[in-house]
C-alpha cells in the first residue's frame, strides 16, 4: 500500500497536466471560431498525452480505502478530459458541420462538475475554479474551504440542483458561494443558456467568478429546446418563480440582480428583462439580438435609465455584428445606461473574461 507521500505525488503528477489542460480548454472556449478549428485543435493536441501517462499510473496502483472517493473521482475527471479531447479533435478535424465543435466542448460542464467536489480538499483545484486575478489569494481559498466543510446547520452552499438533470427541462441549477454567511445578502446572477443548452452546464461559465465575489447563480434550463422566442412565452413565468424560490432561501441583495444570458439566452434576457414589473436591475445579453417584437412602440419603456452591458464579437458568424450595432442604436435612442463592448476577436462564444468587467459593473 502505497505511503500518503506516495499518494500526494501521484496526484500531483495527474493533476498537473489535467488542469493545465482545463485551462487550454477555457481559451479553446473563448476563441471557438470554425474556420479556426484545426488551429484550436492543435493548442490541444500535447495534452492528450500529458494526461494520458500519469492517468494510467493512476489507474494501477493500490490506494488506501480512506482515498478511495478521490482516487475514483480523478480518474472519471481524467477519462472525461480524454474523450473531450479526442471529441474536440475529430470535430475539427473531419466535421463541416460548426455545431459538433460546440457539442464537443459541452463535455467540458461535465469534467467540471465532476471535478469540483475535490475543490475542498485539494488547494490546486480550488485556486482553479477561481479567476486568475483570485488564485493566489491564500484567505479567500481557506475561507472556501472551511465553508464547504461546515456543518454547523446552515442552508446548503456550492452547486445545487431543482429538477435540473441533463435529460429533463425546465428545472435549474444554482451555485451558493461557500464563504456565504446566513442572513447576508448577495447578488443574484440569472445566467441563460443558449439555444439546445442546458443550465446544469452553463452554470460553469460563471462559476469561477461568482465564487471569488460571493455572488449567487441562478442557471435555469428552458423548458422546450431553446427559450420561447416564437409563440406562447413558456418560461417567462417559471423564470420569475425559480428567481422567487432562490430569494426565499437566500437573502438576495434586490438592487442587484443580473440577467444574462448567451445566444438564444441572449435574446430571451431582453424580452424577459424588458417586461413591466420584472425583477431584473441590470441585464448583460452575449452574442444574441434584439427581438424584432421589441421595436415595437412602446415596447422598450422599461429601458430607460436600466442598466445594459451588451457584448457582440466582431467575428459572430450566426448573429453578424451589425444586430448588435441596431440594438446598440436602438436601445441608446430608448434612454438605457448602456455599455456597449464590442469584441473583435470574438465569435459566437460565451466571453467568459468579460464576466469579472460585467461584476465590477453590477456591483457599482
Amino acid at each position: 500500500m502505497p505511503t500518503p507521500a506516495a499518494v500526494m505525488d501521484a496526484i500531483e503528477r495527474l493533476l498537473l497536466p489535467l488542469l493545465d489542460t482545463l485551462e487550454r480548454m477555457v481559451w479553446v472556449q473563448r476563441y471557438l471560431h470554425p474556420p479556426a478549428a484545426e488551429r484550436l485543435a492543435e493548442v490541444l493536441a500535447p495534452q492528450t498525452e500529458a494526461v494520458a501517462a500519469p492517468l494510467s499510473t493512476l489507474e494501477q496502483a493500490p490506494w488506501p480505502d480512506d482515498v478511495a472517493f478521490m482516487r475514483e473521482r480523478l480518474l472519471a475527471v481524467g477519462r472525461q478530459t480524454l474523450e473531450m479531447l479526442a471529441a474536440f479533435a475529430t470535430a475539427a478535424r473531419e466535421s463541416k458541420d460548426p455545431f459538433d465543435l460546440y457539442r464537443a466542448l459541452r463535455r467540458f460542464a461535465r469534467v467540471q462538475e465532476a471535478l469540483y467536489p475535490l475543490a475542498a480538499a485539494l488547494d490546486p483545484v480550488s485556486r482553479w475554479f477561481l479567476d486568475p486575478a483570485h488564485r493566489d489569494d491564500d484567505a479567500l481559498v481557506g475561507r472556501l474551504r472551511a465553508g464547504a466543510l461546515r456543518e454547523d446547520g446552515a442552508a446548503r452552499v456550492g452547486v445545487l440542483h431543482a429538477d435540473n438533470e441533463r435529460d429533463a427541462r425546465g428545472g435549474f441549477s444554482l451555485y451558493v458561494p461557500e464563504t456565504w454567511e446566513p442572513g447576508a445578502a448577495m447578488p443574484l446572477v440569472v445566467a441563460l443558456h443558449g439555444g439546445h443548452g442546458h443550465g446544469r452546464d452553463f452554470l460553469w461559465s460563471w462559476l469561477r467568478e461568482a465564487r471569488a465575489r460571493d455572488v449567487l447563480v441562478l442557471a435555469p434550463t428552458a423548458r422546450g429546446r431553446t427559450w420561447s422566442l416564437m409563440g406562447d412565452d413558456v418560461d417567462g413565468l417559471s423564470l420569475l418563480r425559480m428567481v422567487e424560490s432562490v430569494a426565499a432561501r437566500y437573502p438576495v441583495d434586490r438592487a442587484r440582480v443580473l440577467l444574462t444570458g448567451m445566444s438564444d439566452g441572449a435574446t430571451y434576457a431582453f424580452l424577459a428583462g424588458l417586461r413591466d414589473g420584472a425583477p431584473f436591475t441590470h441585464l448583460a445579453p452575449a452574442c444574441g439580438v434584439l427581438h424584432p417584437a421589441l421595436l415595437a412602440a412602446g415596447a422598450l419603456a422599461r429601458a430607460r435609465d436600466l442598466p445594459i452591458y451588451l457584448v457582440h464579437g466582431e467575428l459572430d458568424w450566426m448573429f453578424p455584428v451589425e444586430t448588435a450595432q441596431l440594438a446598440r442604436d436602438v436601445l441608446t435612442a430608448a434612454g438605457a445606461r448602456l455599455v456597449y463592448r464590442q469584441i473583435a476577436d470574438l465569435s459566437h462564444a460565451y466571453p467568459r473574461d468579460e464576466n469579472p468587467r460585467i461584476l465590477d459593473w453590477l456591483m457599482n
